[in-house]
């Protein structure tokens, strides 16, 4: 997957170890939360420490704008945002054989496994759960 890759990659950039595999570049301008795709990005000639692989970029959201002909970095990469600030979230909460589903709102931008603060529209608390594959939000036991 590509975590391994970015992963590997980070850690020998963090090392001081120039990164020796192909260097993805901006083919063209990449904005902010775009998901970048084979269109977006060119293999690179030079060696760039902390640079992202074509493969590792591949999928990615891009955290800042990258210019044209910059190289991407890792750190300007983030996986994909699966719910958006303000977007309706079905929030699921279960204990013991139990399951309650209600509607929240989103309160920040999340990808699937972060965190994320969701305001509960039936009882107008904010409560933070798990992004779930499926988009839904588990509220986990305090207990």
């Amino acid at each position: 997957m590509r975590a391994p890759a970015a992963l590997a990659a980070l850690i020998l950039a963090a090392a001081g170890a120039p990164v020796s595999a192909e260097t993805a570049v901006a083919a063209r301008a990449i904005p902010a939360r775009q998901v970048i795709s084979v269109d977006d990005i060119a293999e690179g000639t030079a060696t760039v420490p902390g640079a992202a692989t074509l493969e590792a970029a591949l999928g990615m959201e891009a955290r800042v704008t990258i210019f044209k002909g910059q190289p991407v970095l890792l750190a300007s990469l983030a996986e994909p945002a699966s719910i958006e600030r303000n977007q309706l979230v079905r929030l699921v909460f279960s204990a013991r054989g139990i399951t309650i589903e209600t509607e929240g709102r989103a309160l920040d931008r999340a990808a699937s496994g972060a965190r994320v603060r969701v305001l509960n529209t039936g009882s107008r608390s904010v409560v933070v759960g798990l992004v779930r594959p499926d988009g839904a939000v588990e509220i986990s036991n305090p207990n």
